[in-house]
């Protein structure tokens, strides 16, 4: 660890190492993040519709997917765009989970809706518009679920775990971090990936950290070799959009994996998940010679 990471993050007690607890382990049913194993949330950016999201949660429990994401409520830069099916979006997830067995995360855009979203959610997911916004912070600290916070788009590590303290400062312990890509002077992709915040992430922090190559680039070719990387440096596991028709979603279609290409992504991730689980923080070579 850097020398001066344990200064650095200081002020987060409640989400930093200590010797008492060096990590936490997020357990959703029989599903523990943070537990060793490689846990993909899976799923379209927004319901859309019964056959949509039914066709799609079947599509990855048979490739792997433990977690169905699905935005129930839409937060979207234009105020033309589809903003979520809302209640009856979170009635369509509560069945997607009957039918396949997958947990079900989803966002929560509003105080006023974490009772509402609590009561269909799994995991309650904090999106990076509003990893800043205290009050819903305390709220979904109070909520009694698990929370998935997403970095913000122009978001130090320090602003994320303050975010996280927040959280845990109002009684939620069960909180996964969210690597999801900045905003920095690039163009060529939707935003820049910072691998290395999972490394420095998973030193200094105990929370579980997952990544989500879809909105890290917003380039559909790229998403498999983002997840790879993930899964390498270390991520617990990951969350990635997933259509049946990508070319016809209502949101983040550029984004979205086909099935086929979602199930060829999980096979390839399986060498790359196996190797970071026999090899994760393993130390430098033992010997006194030079490289």
């Amino acid at each position: 660890m850097a020398v001066n990471w344990n200064k650095q993050f200081a002020a987060y007690p409640l989400v930093t190492k200590s010797q008492e607890f060096p990590s936490t382990v997020v357990r959703v049913g029989d599903i523990e993040i943070g537990g060793g194993e490689f846990v993909v949330m899976a799923g379209p950016c927004s319901v859309e519709s019964e056959k949509q999201l039914l066709s799609t949660a079947e599509a990855v429990v048979f490739a792997g997917a433990r977690i169905l994401r699905g935005g129930a409520f839409k937060p979207r830069s234009s105020p033309y765009a589809f903003q979520g099916m809302g209640l009856e979006g979170l009635k369509l997830l509560a069945k997607a989970r009957e039918l396949t067995g997958l947990a079900i995360v989803t966002e929560v855009l509003s105080e006023e809706d974490v009772d509402l979203v609590a009561e269909y959610a799994d995991i309650m997911q904090v999106g990076s518009r509003n990893m800043e916004n205290i009050v819903l912070l305390e709220r979904v600290g109070r909520c009694g679920r698990p929370v998935l916070l997403k970095r913000g788009m122009v978001a130090t590590l320090e602003d994320l775990l303050g975010a996280a303290e927040c959280i845990a400062a109002n009684g939620n312990s069960d909180i996964i971090l969210c690597e999801r890509g900045i905003r920095t002077f690039g163009t060529a992709t939707r935003n820049t990936f910072d691998i290395a915040a999972v490394p420095v992430l998973k030193a200094v922090s105990k929370l579980p950290v997952i990544v989500d190559p879809s909105h890290a680039c917003g380039v559909r070719s790229l998403v498999p070799i983002l997840a790879r990387a993930g899964a390498v440096v270390g991520a617990d596991g990951m969350i990635v959009e997933v259509h049946p028709e990508p070319e016809k979603a209502l949101s983040d279609g550029d984004q979205s994996l086909t099935f086929e290409q979602f199930g060829e992504m999980m096979r390839d991730l399986e060498r790359f998940t196996n190797l970071a689980s026999e090899n994760r923080w393993c130390c430098a070579p033992q010997g006194g010679g030079n490289a």
